[in-house]
């Protein structure tokens, strides 16, 4: 043992001693910032000819000492998800740089993200090289926090003043098993004193008796990871509570428990209220609903799609009745399994009946899928029918979130995929909708990975900014799903930030145009606005075809107007505004073809003079003619259904 000793003090000793000598000084700084914004970029490899490879810290900032680099020039490859260096007459991306101690390099990246990467919340070293250059970081513990080298899956809700964060499987420093118990932590709000979104978030683990993050939710029964999600708040008689859905495993991953928890404040853990049996639980990331003055709350469902498909009152009454929960769903109601095609609501007509209806299952994408295959379902009639705007190819929605924003006046929904490209489980979009549950049709990629996980973002609207034109958003990064067995030192299985402006051209996306019945038989067409003003969302047909608000920028677009007698024109009348913007009848020459685009035609009855609109070139009637030549050219609606909540309201 004494020789252990020995050991031990000697090993302290050499590293007091490399402490002591490894000054600022002694590195050589090198940043590496966007070239836009001039931030640093976190998360970005630089790689040797030895392949030797440095990685900045939430800073942009690579701290070199390293011996074999120093005093000489030094080529560095760059590279990093959704950024990137023009390339050399080789093709090679990176930079040759003079190191040595106390000297400096910049690299500037190209952005290629829509979204900003800002820095990594969790995890170890998150602004290790900015300390070992001498910077003071924005966090209390820049380096090590509560133990903790990993988390999985945020939740996060304001309560009692601060933000109450929860994470799931987490990793700690003294050993490769850690807490899979749940582990939670606070931070101030920006407004009562926390750090900005854009600045970074100051946690404060619970931590046990060790000084690791602590379970939050210990349950006795199966030998197997909790995991919480739901996390939410209700007021009642004054007081408020902090409740979570929770899903117990067993030993081999196999879920044996789904149930409500409730927050104990004195002990600082989550205590089983009870299990849920049926159908439905308050999983995802929730969001808050109005519905004729009636306060609800709106989750997601099991199949982890970001659309809100189940809700129920928000009062302890509601949440604590497992029969109150309701899903949107064509199921008859009491079905709880897919099955054959009986299980399916449809009308006297053969059309599907969506609606809200309780201890009714959901029809998630698996089981949606099995449907199509058996012919119980055509893939039209989905109420789900995201769509890559540059492509029209169909986008699996798995994990993301859904709220209100104030800035564009829509449902905005940032979402992974399932089966992405470049990454299986590391694609992001953005889209909304005109309600919680859609119209979900057209999307935009804003984050990339090159085959690398970020699964489950969600956004934090308590963050925004602006009157929400940024928005925040994060997700977990990592390798598992991805088939990359080459885990990036320190921020694998760990939360990145994001940030995203709303007003950026690129996010312009096209929004239903809605068919109304007008006076005397007359066909109407508005968009949400209008619809919304005037409440006639119960005289809506259908979502004829979708174009671009006004609302929204549309350089290279044309007007399109609509007359006193419903009929739709490129010429302004006088005084008169856009009904929506959309593209020139004829392609421009270097335009990208998309499936989704297509001609819009004018169809008139002969018999009533009455107009039409339609992107369907061969629907015709005895008494219609349709117009020779299309009056635009805008993007058609994939479902034959029609899926509106318009009765939801954000509890502003």
């Amino acid at each position: 043992m004494k020789h252990v000793s020995l050991l031990l003090s000697t090993a302290t000793f050499l590293v007091s001693l490399t402490v002591a000598y490894a000054a600022p000084s002694d590195y050589f700084r090198l940043s590496i910032i966007d070239a836009d914004t001039g931030r640093g970029v976190p998360l970005v490899e630089v790689e040797t000819t030895s392949k030797e490879r440095f990685v900045t810290d939430s800073n942009g900032l690579v701290a070199i000492n390293a011996p074999d680099v120093m005093n000489q020039n030094t080529y560095f490859t760059v590279k990093s998800h959704g950024y990137q260096m023009d390339a050399d007459i080789f093709g090679n991306r990176g930079l040759t740089l003079e190191v040595k101690a106390g000297g400096n390099g910049q690299i500037k990246l190209k952005r290629l993200n829509i979204a900003e990467r800002l820095y990594r919340i969790t995890g170890a070293g998150i602004y290790r090289d900015s300390v070992l250059l001498g910077d003071k970081p924005p966090l209390t513990h820049p380096v090590l926090n509560g133990g903790v080298t990993g988390q999985d899956t945020v939740m996060a809700t304001p309560y009692k003043g601060k933000i109450y964060w929860f994470w799931g499987d987490t990793n700690r420093a003294g050993y490769p098993l850690g807490n899979f118990a749940t582990s939670g932590a606070t931070s101030k709000l920006p407004e009562r004193g926390g750090l900005t979104p854009d600045k970074g978030i100051d946690l404060n683990y619970w931590t046990d008796e060790n000084g690791f993050s602590k379970k939050m939710i210990p349950l006795p029964g199966p030998n197997g990871p909790v995991r919480v999600g739901g996390v939410f708040t209700l007021t009642t008689d004054g007081k408020e509570q902090l409740f979570t859905h929770y899903a117990h495993l067993d030993g081999s991953g196999i879920l044996a428990e789904r149930g409500l928890a409730l927050f104990n404040d004195d002990k600082a853990l989550f205590e089983k209220v009870f299990a849920f049996n049926g159908p439905l639980t308050p999983d995802g990331q929730p969001l808050r609903i109005t519905i004729k003055g009636v306060p609800y709350l709106y989750f997601q469902s099991p199949s982890l799609e970001a659309v809100p498909l189940v809700r129920v009152q928000a009062d302890k009454a509601h949440v604590l009745d497992p029969l109150a929960y309701e899903a949107f769903t064509p199921l008859k109601e009491g079905t709880q399994q897919v099955g054959d095609t009986q299980a399916f609501e449809r009308d006297a007509a053969g059309r599907l009946v969506y609606g809200w209806k309780r201890n009714t299952a959901i029809v998630g994408f698996g089981e949606r899928d099995k449907a199509i295959k058996a012919n119980s379902l055509k893939a039209e009639e989905s109420s789900i029918q995201l769509r890559d705007i540059e492509t029209g190819m169909p986008i699996q929605s798995h994990g993301g979130s859904v709220y209100w924003n104030p800035y564009r006046k829509r449902w905005v929904m940032i979402s992974g995929q399932a089966f992405g490209t470049p990454s299986y489980l590391g694609e992001l979009w953005f889209a909304e909708a005109d309600t919680p549950i859609g119209p979900w049709v057209y999307a935009r990629k804003i984050v990339t990975h090159n085959k690398y996980t970020f699964y489950n973002p969600t956004q934090h609207p308590f963050f925004d900014q602006e009157g929400g034109r940024l928005i925040y958003f994060e997700g977990t990064y990592t390798t598992t799903y991805s088939g990359n067995d080459n885990p990036t030192p320190l921020y694998d299985y760990n939360q990145m930030m994001y940030r995203l402006d709303l007003a950026d051209a690129r996010l312009t996306l096209p929004a239903p145009v809605y068919s109304l019945n007008g006076v005397q038989g007359a066909i109407d067409y508005a968009m949400r606005e209008e619809v919304e003003s005037q409440k006639r969302w119960t005289q809506i047909q259908s979502a004829a075809f979708f174009a671009i608000p006004p609302t929204l920028r549309h350089e290279g677009l044309i007007p399109i107007f609509r007359t006193a007698t419903s009929q739709l024109t490129a010429q302004a009348p006088n005084q008169g505004k856009p009904l929506f913007y959309a593209l020139p009848a004829t392609p421009a020459p270097d335009e990208k073809s998309t499936p989704s685009v297509r001609p819009l035609y004018a169809y008139r009855d002969e018999n009533t003079g009455r107009w039409r609109y339609s992107t369907d070139a061969t629907r015709t009637s005895a008494t219609e003619k349709r117009s020779e030549q299309p009056l635009c050219r805008v993007w058609r609606n994939p479902s034959t259904m029609l899926a509106l909540d318009y009765e939801a309201q954000p509890a502003l």
